[in-house]
């Protein structure tokens, strides 16, 4: 595909994926496509395509519930690496900080990376998830 993607062009792409994920276009400001990830237990991933890039993320947990937040913090921002081709943030939802994981790409990306993003982005989402936060446990 030569041409940006729309979020009515995804959501048909991926339906093309035999259930892998289920997708739900979300009215807005920006139009932002809902994609649950089935095969890594219903993970809800959020894509929106604006401009020259795809930006695909998902919560992972409040912040002020991670114990020992600003040494995860300071952790994950030495250590990006252990999330490859992912990014973490941090951003509000109705009042509340959460940890995000994000990743972007070209908007004019085949559908194959489109689905390689979605798929290493649920992975790091569950290894962060598993592995991170509890190493930071007290």
């Amino acid at each position: 595909m030569s041409e940006p993607w729309t979020i009515d062009a995804l959501a048909a792409a991926l339906r093309g994926y035999d259930g892998e994920f289920a997708v739900q276009p979300l009215a807005g400001d920006e139009p932002v496509l809902h994609v649950t990830m089935r095969e890594h237990g219903d993970l809800a991933v959020f894509l929106s395509a604006a401009g020259d890039q795809i930006v695909a993320s998902t919560l992972l947990w409040p912040v002020d519930e991670q114990e020992s937040a600003d040494a995860f913090n300071r952790f994950i921002l030495k250590a990006q690496k252990v999330v490859p081709l992912s990014n973490f943030a941090i951003t509000e939802v109705d009042g509340r900080d959460y940890y995000e994981l994000v990743g972007e790409l070209a908007a004019a990306s085949p559908i194959e990376m489109i689905v390689l993003e979605l798929r290493v982005l649920a992975d790091n989402a569950i290894s962060a998830a598993d592995d991170l936060r509890t190493a930071f446990a007290a």
